[in-house]
């Protein structure tokens, strides 16, 4: 049998974390002060589930097992061990969600004006399901 490779300590260690700000209108998003790190997919990709997991903190953000829970921008405040802090941002999801059509096109809207006009966001990491591949609707992400 081969040996199993060391696993190292991630790069970036949690000092803290905590929810900080919820937007459902542009005119709700919180002044930008830190460096953001968006976090955008499907609605039922796991975008909340992964944040927890990069957090180490259950329940951190709000996970369903229903497509569509997250509603607003959701802005957690994360400082590393380091001394670096920043933004992680949880976006409500696109495509299926069992929500109407003009409350997916209000957060159309508002996903669509925070990553064009955010000056502090700094990346994006785009979700999506693995075994289907990278959809029409994802690459427009």
């Amino acid at each position: 049998m081969a040996a199993v490779p060391s696993v190292k300590s991630p790069a970036f260690e949690v000092r803290s974390a905590e929810f900080v700000y919820a937007a459902r209108r542009p005119v709700e998003l919180p002044p930008p002060t830190k460096l953001e790190i968006a976090f955008v997919g499907k609605s039922n990709v796991g975008k909340s589930s992964l944040l927890n997991k990069l957090l180490n903190r259950r329940g951190m953000a709000r996970t369903s097992s229903t497509p569509g829970c997250t509603r607003q921008i959701n802005f957690f405040d994360v400082k590393g061990a380091t001394g670096l802090e920043l933004m992680l941002v949880d976006l409500p999801g696109y495509g299926f969600a069992s929500r109407s059509k003009g409350e997916r096109a209000e957060w159309a809207q508002l996903i669509e004006h925070y990553l064009l006009e955010r000056s502090t966001l700094r990346a994006a990491a785009v979700l999506f399901d693995s075994p289907r591949g990278m959809e029409p609707d994802d690459a427009d992400a």
